[in-house]
């Protein structure tokens, strides 16, 4: 076979079906759009538009909540992991953390972490890094000799509102506090050297004193002697 002689198979390729070539076409006039103006054009957002009354969309009553920043976790029941221990896919000898769970096909994407549920038994001895366990599932874990460590999630810092200001006035407040301190400890340390100065000057003053006292009499007398 050359390459002049490849080509799709039977029915892959459909002819364009030709729109607006006259009324016999069975296509043409309108193309099809059944109609002219404003709703034979594309990137028409005229849905639920009713002629400019209420739209039924905004006459009915909302209901319940949907948090934006929910958090979605990937939950993992103890007899699944029993199942990946007893198919080899799981070494109880090693923590068993997200990654290993991925690997072993247990969870599939990551999301905001694992979630251990006590739903089935789990006779393996196991060591579990997870984000959150639900005390049912903690206490089988512990019951089959392992342990969970269930991470703590790092706050995120505030970007902006009364929480951000509130951020940066405790900032400020702990730096003036450190520069207070170590202002406080310069000023000790300072105060203390020049004490320790003060006192070995009156030292070297009671020396000479002493030392005067002593040649006044050896004059004296070397005077007497005379």
């Amino acid at each position: 076979m050359e390459l002049n002689q490849l080509a799709d198979k039977k029915g892959a390729r459909h002819a364009y079906k030709r729109v607006g070539r006259g009324l016999g076409s069975g296509r043409g006039k309108t193309s099809r759009r059944g109609q002219k103006g404003q709703k034979s054009r594309s990137g028409v957002s005229i849905n639920g538009f009713e002629g400019g009354q209420m739209p039924i969309h905004r006459r009915l009553p909302k209901r319940g909540f949907k948090n934006r920043f929910r958090k979605n976790f990937q939950a993992v029941n103890t007899g699944r992991l029993q199942q990946a221990v007893d198919a080899g896919k799981l070494d109880p000898g090693k923590p068993v953390t997200i990654a290993v769970l991925q690997a072993a096909g247990v969870v599939g994407k990551a999301g905001d972490g694992v979630r251990l549920l006590a739903n089935g038994d789990l006779k393996a001895k196991l060591t579990l890094e997870v984000v959150g366990a639900s005390k049912a599932a903690i206490a089988a874990v512990e019951k089959a000799g392992g342990s969970v460590q269930v991470a703590t999630p790092k706050p995120k810092p505030p970007t902006r509102g009364r929480a951000l200001a509130r951020a940066v006035a405790a900032k400020k407040e702990a730096e003036a506090k450190k520069a207070k301190v170590e202002k406080a400890v310069g000023d000790k340390s300072k105060g203390g050297k020049d004490k320790s100065d003060k006192s070995k000057g009156g030292k070297d003053k009671t020396k000479g004193g002493e030392k005067g006292k002593g040649d006044k009499a050896g004059k004296a007398a070397g005077d007497g002697n005379k």
